[in-house]
């Protein structure tokens, strides 16, 4: 994906405050898997979107900058959980913490990552502006392990709907786009309905990106997105494009479709005849609808809000279209 120049301002910042962010030094082993998990990268959108939806109402880049960054070390806390759960050896071309230190190290640094994103959300705000963002951040930790829950569910049940999958992504990975928009719109001191608009293009973006993910994994040029094509075929996860195929596949397709879960065939053959049913079912062009129905809603939502700055705004949209446009 590619960063505008605008944008690289807003994630410069967050990443020069989580370098600075202070662990304690005892025990090593507690701390020491935070800052590893943080230096290995990442977007840094989500911090990125707090600071543009305060920028928006007039508060600056650096004013909330420790909210910024809570909202990126519980990212990571997530991400640490889940790699335990999925049991993933590798984060971003990395060692996962379990695998380079163990499980229960993963665990503990994981909590108390958790309990340095609480104390970063109230660091510097008065008792006023704690009051109007900790239910915020409090319901929306709360959504996220709930789908993440709701992912679990899905690895072993063998009926799962397109909108309950919809319903999952939105909990794991799009109300935290949301949040980090309205945290930063209310700190602000935006209006209520302004603060809705912003949420709701955040949520409605990261519906839209996931189902993009799912897209291109399936249907993507491996030269463009470095990645084995067909890598959620091979891992037999219930994505929407899959949900659907299920939801319309008549007996032969469906016998197909439970064959290939245990076949003897080549990875390179299961992708094939996979996308090839994928085809029969016509489900890119239905996943590739609901992708564009989300993105509009998004648009819509950011073309009503009323910025005092301009800038900030121009900003939002680059980074929205640059989501949903991209080719790996």
């Amino acid at each position: 994906m590619k960063i505008s120049p605008e944008l690289s301002q807003y994630v410069e910042h967050v990443t020069e405050s989580l370098n600075s962010i202070e662990w304690c030094a005892q025990p090593k082993g507690l701390y020491e898997p935070c800052r590893y998990l943080l230096d290995l990268g990442g977007k840094r959108i989500r911090p990125a979107l707090l600071l543009m939806a305060a920028d928006l109402h007039g508060a600056g880049i650096r004013r909330y900058m420790n909210q910024a960054v809570c909202v990126e070390v519980f990212h990571n806390f997530t991400l640490m959980h889940d790699d335990i759960m999925d049991e993933a050896p590798v984060r971003r071309g990395k060692p996962t913490v379990h695998k380079k230190w163990d499980v229960n190290t993963a665990i503990l640094s994981g909590d108390v990552m958790f309990v340095k994103a609480y104390e970063l959300l109230a660091t510097g705000l008065n008792p006023e502006e704690i009051h109007s963002v900790l239910p915020i951040f409090s319901q929306t930790a709360k959504e996220v392990c709930e789908g993440q829950q709701m992912d679990m569910n899905f690895e072993t049940r063998k009926n799962v709907s397109p909108q309950e999958y919809i319903k999952m992504i939105t909990l794991k990975t799009a109300v935290l786009l949301g949040a980090s928009l309205k945290i930063g719109a209310v700190l602000a001191g935006a209006d209520e309905e302004q603060t809705r608009l912003l949420y709701n293009f955040g949520r409605d973006v990261g519906v839209a990106f996931q189902i993009k993910d799912d897209l291109l994994d399936a249907f993507g040029d491996s030269a463009k997105t470095g990645k084995q094509p067909g890598g959620d075929i091979l891992a037999d996860k219930k994505t929407l494009l899959m949900l659907l195929a299920r939801e319309r596949a008549n007996n032969r397709q469906l016998e197909v479709l439970e064959k290939l879960k245990s076949t003897e065939l080549s990875g390179e053959q299961k992708v094939a005849e996979t996308l090839r049913v994928f085809e029969e079912l016509d489900v890119r062009k239905t996943a590739e609808a609901e992708m564009n129905r989300y993105a509009d809603r998004a648009k819509q939502s950011l073309a009503a809000v009323k910025p005092v700055n301009q800038n900030a705004k121009d900003v939002l949209e680059d980074l929205s279209a640059a989501l949903l446009e991209r080719e790996f």
